[in-house]
């Protein structure tokens, strides 16, 4: 996590903003209408809803501020280092626990509030319990004025601080004040750090950004660094001080042989040794800077004896630059980039991940297992084999040749077919490819079928020059079709004869079933036709048995006066006469002033899965028990959101005031 995740912080408000928040939000967003007359039990729910949002509202603010803040103990050391030097980590974590505290109250509060609700016996009472939880839960936090108020400075702040990333290719830039630490982070990066020339002109951390090798590098300028006890370092310097202990990084140590900056180089000498525990693992490079001013050959020896035993130090890297005249500062940039970029990969060769896979790896060498010499053997076609030259032309064809020669890229369309792998190659270019059984789709096609349908078309010629088709009437497939919707015609005019023709357009027609025959007639027909009709006269005679004692038992059960002697007697024919009168009869339509007989239903479908009728009416009264709370909220059922309440009357009704006129 980099700072900047730190920096999407919403503002604290203060302890007078707070409460004004929550409790003008709780009076705009719940009911404002009640009245003694009410029932009790509305009276209480009103207060209670008042109480338990305006705890939801606190409960929101303050776990939004608990939320947003970072715990120290999840954040990089480094940048948990950082807040400690800078916002005292004791004094951080106090107040967002007064804020945990207080939200802990508010809800106890509301709760104890509401408990005392439950038994309010008047709207003055319910009132009152109402006053006294808003007031104490706004006296618990107005006591959270300071811990509100550090909270907010310390955000601003945090705000302000740079972007830097623990994790990623750091160089490091350190020194006493004034040596021109923040002069070479300008020239190597885009960072516009003050330069100024008195001692501690840099206050905090700067970050600037460099490419070097396709790479982004972070350069952090840190404050100057005096050399006393780490008691006696004030806020600035342990800023730069966190930086070195915490960061992975190469540490660029500067130094001024000129004095300018008001240092002996004897002091620069013993600060680079007081804080070299803190370069421990890292690559360090010795920054001798305002060469144009003074080199180190030029210095006296007693200071060049000193600056000499750091240079002779086991991974220490010397560099001499001048920022003024810019001599040396990309070479200073790359050997820097180059020490930690080996660093790191030195790290990782050293890592337990490396010998991880090292482990997993094996290397087989055979060994030999007599003492013939076994050259490699090449084949003699290999060998003699022409190399491709685009100037042979004896050289092989390529489909790059072919492309060229048929209109180039966009304009040459590869043949696939010609690598299609079939029985017969003839086979490749058919239009219909695809083979079933050795065969193309195309073979199973009739050969004759055109002479079959030219022979068809010469006969649908010829009788449509014979008038077949002339006749606007509907074709019918038989004789028997015919006569039924004769018939059934006559007997649709009867009836409808004053309806239009465009309304009798697409009226139901009926069977062919309507116009029933009987069995001698339909026996004679067959045996003209030359079939044997005795298997149909069986069945007829059966069906007519069957047919006749089942109208037998309904006219008797429907009371009307049925000779049984004559029924049991009639003939076949004349049962299935009366039979398929009795079915027509029952097909009639109302609509043509016919009587009809209604169809009722085997079962009764809301009994379905009931015992009795009792079971029945239970059923309804639970259901209608059950809808009462969606009656209640004007709901149609349990899916239905639709909430139909509009504004008050008393707000878009008569004389508005001044405020806000719209609660939704």
């Amino acid at each position: 996590m980099s700072t900047s995740g730190l920096k999407a912080i919403a503002p604290v408000p203060t302890a007078a903003d707070f409460l004004d928040i929550v409790l003008s939000k709780t009076q705009r967003k719940t009911p404002t209408v009640i009245h003694k007359n009410f029932k009790i039990s509305r009276i209480r729910n009103f207060y209670m809803r008042k109480v338990k949002f305006c705890q939801d509202m606190f409960d929101e603010k303050l776990g939004a501020i608990l939320t947003e803040f970072p715990v120290l103990d999840d954040l990089h050391p480094f940048l948990s280092s950082l807040m400690n030097v800078l916002y005292d980590k004791n004094h951080y974590k106090l107040a967002l626990g007064q804020l945990r505290t207080a939200r802990h109250l508010i809800d106890q509060v509301a709760k104890d509030y509401c408990r005392l609700l439950k038994f309010g016996d008047s709207l003055y009472r319910c009132k009152q319990l109402k006053r006294a939880a808003l007031g104490r839960m706004a006296t618990i936090m107005k006591r959270q004025k300071d811990p509100l108020a550090y909270l907010e400075q310390v955000r601003q702040h945090i705000s302000r601080l740079p972007a830097i990333d623990p994790n990623t290719r750091t160089l490091l830039v350190c020194g006493y004040p004034n040596v021109g630490k923040s002069s070479f982070i300008n020239k190597v990066t885009r960072a516009d750090v003050d330069v100024q020339p008195y001692a501690f002109t840099t206050k905090s951390l700067f970050v600037g950004h460099l490419d070097y090798k396709y790479l982004r590098w972070q350069v952090i300028d840190t404050p100057g660094i005096l050399d006393h006890p780490l008691e006696e370092m004030n806020t600035i310097e342990m800023q730069s001080i966190t930086a070195m202990a915490h960061l992975k990084s190469a540490i660029l140590y500067f130094m001024d042989l000129s004095e300018q900056c008001g240092y002996t180089v004897e002091a620069q000498c013993k600060l680079f040794h007081s804080i070299k525990p803190l370069f421990a693992n890292k690559p360090t490079v010795l920054v001798i800077n305002k060469i144009d001013v003074m080199k180190i050959d030029d210095l006296h020896p007693d200071n060049r004896a000193l600056v000499e035993e750091i240079i002779n130090m086991e991974g220490v890297t010397c560099v001499q630059v001048s920022c003024f005249t810019e001599e040396g500062v990309m070479e200073l940039k790359n050997k820097a980039c180059d020490a930690l970029l080996a660093h790191r990969v030195d790290v990782k060769m050293k890592g337990s991940k490396i010998n991880s896979v090292a482990n997993r790896i094996h290397v087989a060498v055979p060994k030999p297992r007599d003492d013939v010499a076994r050259t490699p053997f090449i084949p003699d076609a290999v060998k003699n084999k022409r190399k491709f030259t685009q100037d042979d032309p004896e050289r092989p064809r390529l489909l790059r040749d072919e492309e060229l020669e048929n209109g180039g890229a966009g304009v040459f369309n590869i043949n696939l077919k010609k690598d299609y792998i079939l029985a017969n190659p003839e086979w490749k270019f058919d239009i219909v490819p695809e083979i079933m059984d050795g065969r193309n789709v195309a073979d199973f096609i009739d050969p004759e079928i055109a002479d079959k349908l030219e022979a068809l078309e010469r006969e649908e010629e010829r009788l449509e020059a014979e008038g077949f088709y002339d006749s606007e009437g509907e074709m019918f497939d038989s004789d028997d079709e015919r006569e039924a919707a004769e018939m059934e015609e006559r007997e649709f005019h009867k009836g409808t004869s004053q309806l239009s023709k465009k309304a009798t357009k697409n009226a139901a027609r009926l069977p062919r079933t309507a116009g029933l025959r009987t069995i001698t007639e339909l026996t004679a027909e067959l045996t003209r036709a030359g079939y044997d009709p005795s298997r149909i006269e069986e069945r007829a005679k059966m069906l007519a048995k069957i047919q006749g004692s089942k109208r037998r038992r309904e006219d008797v059960s429907e009371g009307d006066d049925v000779d049984m002697d004559s029924a049991d007697g009639a003939s076949e024919d004349e049962a299935m006469e009366v039979d398929g009168a009795h079915k027509s009869a029952k097909r009639a339509k109302t609509t043509s002033g016919r009587v009809t007989t209604k169809r009722v239903p085997a079962s009764d479908r809301q009994m379905t899965g009931l015992k009795n009728e009792q079971q029945l009416t239970k059923a309804r009264e639970l259901h209608k028990f059950a809808q009462r709370p969606r009656n209640a909220m004007a709901k149609a059922g349990e899916a239905d959101r639709v909430i139909k309440t509009k504004l008050p009357k008393h707000l878009f009704a008569g004389k508005r005031k001044g405020g806000k006129t719209d609660r939704r």
